[in-house]
């Protein structure tokens, strides 16, 4: 007798299944058999009904069987077959660019065809474009499908029929004691427990024709979350590995004297607020241990985080050790630099510059510097990254703006500093909010702080929103502004990802602007020009020889001008809520009542509208990101190609935080219970994802 095929055994085990093929799969990270099973469908089709074509509306994906009232070829700039179908209820075009003569002869007159596809809008009439189609004889009674038909995330060579083939064979082999079950313990997820596993899969895989459909298609069903509260346990697990990974790696001891901070907190002209406090201290007691700290600052816009990031620089300076901190753009790197000069170079330390516009000699000397040991901290930007880069002793890394560096990036750095058997301590900063669960799932592996107050003075920004047909009363407004020494940011911003276009739309502005306001001095800054010109007009407007600056959204992370007191943001409705919070935050860095007006084109959409008047009631914005996340989704909010935010099969951030917020007690119970089957299920989610070596 042959031996039972396991779940566990390579894919080839499966008929049809030969080197070809298994080449295709592994491409989808689909190995052993059981990885086809958790391959879960991105949607379903609904072929088990016929729908009447009067009743058809756009976008709908239906079955529909009709007879042809007439086939024609049309000549235009791309020749087409159409084929017009009627059932008595209604009519539609079947329209194919390419057809052969048998097809023609195929859909003749009188014949009786069954087609499925998407419902378009043609030029006369409702149309579908290539459906899949098939000729019924009159007298022949064909059965519709008893389930609906899923659709599966494929590659090129492997064909959904192909895939459902497979897949039904996996089903087949799949019993209780194949997968080890995971028994979930909350009382109050009882709509995902009353489904076992193996329950979930063959329902998501083969749904029964009287599923609720419409529950299926919004991934809202009960077995869908049953599988999304696994997915989610798996993922959440997998980051603790990685957590806990990290924790084996030995740190150096970064315990000073405190002297250096007390000297710097003398010679600040404010107080710490509670909330710094708090988080510095966080921050000392993670680098006093042996192990690599790992923690996210988020702090909103103005709550102070780099004097936080100085603090834990100068206790690593202080213990022997160097520290860098890494910017994104050389503008805000440059900011960095200027400050941490004015802080730290009168405590008698040394500052270098690491940034890729270096001349060959400036950067062979902080070469040299940084390797002996001379420069004690370093500010710079990717440049920090390149090989030649080596430090003398490494002790801290500061990263500002995290989510505009992927997790790599973050690791290479943080190897630059690995001794022989010891990592350099990890601060990450960001300014955009990050709302909690997404926080939970896409930073899991690192301890959060967050500065949630602003410091005593700072005066919040007042918004108004106006269309753009009182555009000459905006113009006014900033003339007005101007006259009393008060600086203004003009933003404009364009649908069009094309810099070019932005840049031109920068330009008109300016010249518009001018002309306008003939006695300002206003000046241009946008993504095309070169860093030095950029710098140049961004240090010109800092020392105040600028009254009005034109710029495209290039200034949302950046210079502090504490006098610019007015923003004047252009087709306001196009940015995302945190992108329009990032640019508010220019403003209002001085003791004076500043302005922001969001200026927008009619008709806004009800979305649009949700948006700006988020932005026109609240300052906060951890409250502005939670908005932003429940009209953009996460991939938005946190630019996912960045973060590294794992791509869910079935668990969205969104609609799941109810099962995200029982994940850290579900885990606990799970490590206290069966330690061995938190190893299988992060295998058997994301077992070819994660590199936990290299993390």
């Amino acid at each position: 007798m042959a031996d039972k095929i396991t779940l566990t055994q390579s894919v080839t085990a499966l008929k049809g299944v030969g080197s070809k093929v298994a080449e295709r799969l592994e491409k989808l990270g689909i190995n052993q058999i059981q990885d086809l099973l958790f391959h879960l469908p991105l949607r379903y089709q609904d072929r088990t009904r016929l729908q009447p074509m009067g009743t058809l509306r756009l976008h709908q994906e239906v079955l529909v069987e009709g007879t042809v009232k007439l086939s024609q070829i049309k000549f235009g700039r791309r020749r087409s077959l159409l084929c017009h179908i009627g059932d008595g209820t209604g009519s539609l075009v079947l329209r194919f660019f390419h057809f052969s003569n048998t097809q023609l002869q195929q859909l003749a007159q009188g014949v009786r065809v069954r087609c499925f596809g998407e419902v378009r809008n043609g030029p006369s009439s409702l149309e579908m474009v290539h459906p899949e189609y098939q000729v019924i004889a009159d007298d022949k009674v064909v059965p519709v499908d008893a389930e609906l038909t899923p659709i599966y995330p494929t590659t090129e060579g492997l064909h959904q029929l192909s895939f459902r083939k497979l897949i039904k064979q996996a089903l087949a082999l799949l019993n209780d004691e194949s997968l080890p079950e995971l028994v979930i313990e909350q009382a109050k997820l009882n709509a995902v427990a009353h489904y076992s596993l193996v329950e979930a899969l063959h329902f998501v895989h083969q749904p029964p024709p009287d599923v609720d459909v419409q529950l299926l298609l919004d991934k809202r069903h009960p077995t869908q979350r049953r599988l999304a509260y696994e997915e989610l346990l798996a993922h959440h697990l997998s980051m603790r590995k990685v957590k806990a990974q990290a924790q084996q790696h030995a740190a150096p001891v970064l315990k000073g004297d405190g002297d250096y901070r007390q000297q710097l907190l003398q010679q600040l002209p404010f107080p710490l607020t509670n909330a710094q406090q708090r988080v510095v201290a966080e921050i000392l007691t993670d680098i006093a241990q042996a192990i690599p700290m790992q923690r996210l600052v988020q702090g909103d816009v103005g709550s102070g985080k780099t004097v936080v990031a100085a603090m834990a620089v100068l206790e690593a300076v202080s213990a022997g050790y160097q520290a860098v901190m890494m910017a994104p753009t050389e503008l805000l790197a440059d900011q960095h630099l200027q400050t941490f000069k004015t802080w730290l170079e009168p405590l008698g330390l040394q500052v270098g510059w690491c940034v890729g516009k270096q001349t060959a000699s400036e950067r062979r000397q902080v070469l040299t510097d940084l390797s002996d040991g001379k420069i004690q901290v370093a500010v710079g930007t990717h440049a920090l990254f390149q090989d030649e880069v080596t430090f003398n002793k490494l002790g801290l890394v500061v990263i500002d703006e995290q989510h505009r560096f992927g997790v790599h990036q973050r690791l290479a750095l943080r190897d630059k500093g690995k001794g022989a058997d010891s990592f350099p301590h990890q601060l990450v900063m960001t300014a955009t909010p990050i709302p909690r669960t997404l926080a939970m799932t896409a930073y899991a592996d690192l301890n959060v702080s967050v500065i949630d107050e602003l410091p005593p003075g700072r005066i919040p920004v007042t918004t108004v929103v106006l269309p753009d047909t009182r555009r000459a009363e905006i113009v006014q407004r900033v003339d007005v502004a101007c006259q009393q020494n008060r600086q203004v940011y003009w933003v404009c911003t364009l649908i069009e990802e094309s810099e070019h276009l932005q840049c031109q739309a920068a330009e008109d502005a300016a010249i518009e602007l001018q002309e306008a306001l003939p006695d300002l001095r206003i000046a241009l800054v946008h993504g095309r020009m070169k860093s030095a010109e950029k710098e140049q007009v961004m240090q010109q407007f800092k020392a105040g020889n600028i009254d009005l600056l034109v710029a495209t959204t290039v200034i949302e992370v950046g210079v502090d001008v504490p006098n610019a007191s007015l923003m004047i943001i252009e087709n306001a409705e196009r940015l995302g809520l945190a992108q329009l919070h990032q640019l508010r935050g220019r403003v209002g860095r001085g003791s004076v009542q500043s302005h922001c007006v969001l200026m927008y084109k009619s008709p806004l959409s009800e979305n649009g509208q949700a948006r700006l008047r988020c932005l026109r009631d609240t300052n906060d914005g951890f409250a502005i990101a939670q908005r932003d996340l429940e009209l953009r989704g996460p991939g938005e909010v946190l630019g996912t190609r960045q973060t590294g935010l794992p791509q869910f099969r079935v668990a969205d951030v969104m609609q799941d935080q109810d099962l995200i917020n029982v994940m850290p007690p579900a885990a606990d119970h799970l490590l206290a219970s069966s330690p061995d089957l938190s190893e299988q299920l992060i295998a058997r989610w994301f077992g070819h994802k994660i590199d936990f070596g290299q993390v």
